[in-house]
């Protein structure tokens, strides 16, 4: 049912915000051409914008890792803290016909590193749509050689509502994109076609006068309707239920509270350092991410949010420097997924299904207008276990073991309040005999984890599993700092713990 009324949703949305004076999304379409007879008419789109912002990891790998520049010029802005990118000033038209949508937009973005040696520009980009589909369409030059007008990146607007904006414009919110074929090619096969990117948002208006191909020597029977509508269609649909305005369902607020794995975190303590980026932070056992955007449905009993900020897990003598980021959390009763950005010495690995959530125990019900899933049990996936792995050693964490438990906290209203950070402690399930934080030397393990097996297995543990992030340091080259380790690290595990004891909890 919903498939068929999905085109007429979306023409009945640019009609009616037409009708009121308000905008709708606006692409190159040609109009239908029934045999000779002019085609219906061309309703004309202004003031439109499209915020996009590419691929955020991709922003993140350009100002960090690659020690590159990005620069928004010609019309186009960048959000503060290597934000989204603003396209401004679209005009277009809206078929009434095929229901396709046409814009174009001002501005270019630039993507330049020395050091990785690529120089990338974006300009002159269009957005185009028909139906449930559409493009992202734009002019690419990668180091010097362009590509014009190609589809960058596809839209999905199958689940896209239209909303209503400022100054009556009308607003598709939160478009999925996927890059193309050509896309691809563009950023020099450094991602692949069919991957995620950024989710676009478009926004424009209608123009006075419209629509165009109409006669204007004879009345016509816009300006009549005008006037009645307006009241009425604008009040019943938004006044009806308690969240005026806002779809139910829809989160204005949040946080995710996790500590990864706690014995983890002890490790890099005794000699590394943590770093929380980009709106995360350190609390009480673990780390707090700000929400992005996030859906709840109670009554199916599911959650569908994302989380910004970044946690970076960097220890030189051992060769290890992790980034966690960009997480999601998606839930269908009682199971979910922890998606997480990975970033190691060898690049990004985007969207990894890093660990299973239990969440048999948990209520969807909201209290005070915030929904929480309190202390969510954790297990390593088979893939997230992979990303502690070198080519030498492997990795000492193996598909479902127990890592630290994640707390979600979604407010459903502007007033309402979220629980204080700290919610989801490291108090995660340990493996193996050891205790959790004993540092035992003799097992083998570090904080409960078993590290390696045999005599010296403590050994190739501290400097080997744990240092597998894609370093690729050789077994040998670490039995020298591993030694030290043995002695001085599981010693200094146990006595940061000690000193460190609130920190470390």
């Amino acid at each position: 049912m919903s498939r068929n009324r999905r085109p007429l949703t979306l023409a009945a949305a640019v009609a009616t915000a037409v009708t009121l004076g308000a905008s709708a999304l606006a692409l190159p379409a040609l109009a239908a051409d029934g045999g000779g007879k002019a085609g219906p008419p061309k309703l004309e789109l202004k003031d439109g914008t499209l915020d996009w912002g590419l691929k955020e990891s991709f922003r993140r790998y350009v100002a960090g890792m690659a020690h590159g520049t990005i620069e928004a010029t010609d019309g186009a802005r960048q959000a503060a803290d290597n934000g989204v990118f603003t396209f401004t000033d679209g005009t277009g038209t809206y078929d009434t016909g095929t229901h396709a949508t046409a814009t174009a937009f001002k501005g270019a973005v630039r993507f330049a590193s020395t050091a990785h040696r690529f120089d990338i520009k974006i300009a002159d980009v269009k957005v185009r749509t028909e139906g449930k589909t559409g493009a992202i369409q734009a002019d690419v030059t990668l180091n010097g050689a362009t590509q014009n007008g190609i589809d960058l990146a596809a839209l999905d607007l199958s689940t896209v509502r239209p909303g209503q904006g400022e100054g009556g414009a009308m607003t598709f919110k939160d478009i999925p994109t996927t890059l193309t074929a050509d896309g691809a090619k563009a950023f020099n096969g450094m991602y692949q076609a069919g991957d995620k990117l950024d989710p676009a948002t478009l926004t424009v208006k209608a123009a006075a006068g419209t629509p165009t191909d109409k006669p204007t020597d004879k009345p016509d029977p816009t300006p009549t309707p005008t006037p009645t509508p307006t009241p009425t269609r604008t009040t019943t649909p938004t006044g009806t239920p308690t969240t005026p305005g806002r779809p139910a369902g829809q989160v204005v607020d949040g946080s995710l509270s996790w500590g990864l794995k706690k014995s983890f975190r002890t490790y890099i303590s005794s000699g590394g350092k943590v770093t929380a980026a980009g709106g995360a932070a350190k609390v009480s056992g673990g780390y707090t991410f700000p929400h992005v955007k996030a859906t709840v449905n109670a009554g199916a009993k599911k959650v569908d949010a994302s989380f910004g900020g970044s946690v970076r897990f960097m220890y030189k003598a051992h060769g290890i420097d992790m980034r966690f980021s960009d997480l999601k959390v998606r839930t269908n009763g009682s199971k979910g997924t922890l998606i997480v950005d990975v970033t190691t010495r060898k690049g990004t690995n985007n969207d990894v299904k890093f660990a299973t959530l239990d969440l048999s125990k948990a209520s969807y019900r909201a209290k005070g207008d915030v929904v929480r899933l309190t202390k969510v049990p954790a297990a390593f996936t088979a893939t997230g276990a992979r990303q502690f792995a070198n080519g030498a050693v492997g990795s000492m964490y193996k598909a479902g073991q127990r890592i630290d438990p994640v707390t979600v906290a979604l407010s459903l209203s502007e007033n309402a309040e979220l629980p204080a950070g700290g919610g989801g402690r490291g108090d995660e399930a340990t493996g193996g005999t050891g205790t959790t934080g004993s540092g035992s030397v003799g097992s083998g393990s570090v904080g409960g984890d078993t590290v390696g097996g045999g005599t010296g297995g403590a050994v190739l543990g501290d400097a080997g599993s744990l240092a597998s992030t894609g370093a690729g340091i050789p077994s040998a080259a670490l039995l020298g700092t591993a030694g030290a380790a043995v002695v001085a690290g599981a010693g200094a595990v146990y006595v940061a713990r000690r000193k460190r004891g609130a920190e470390l909890a």
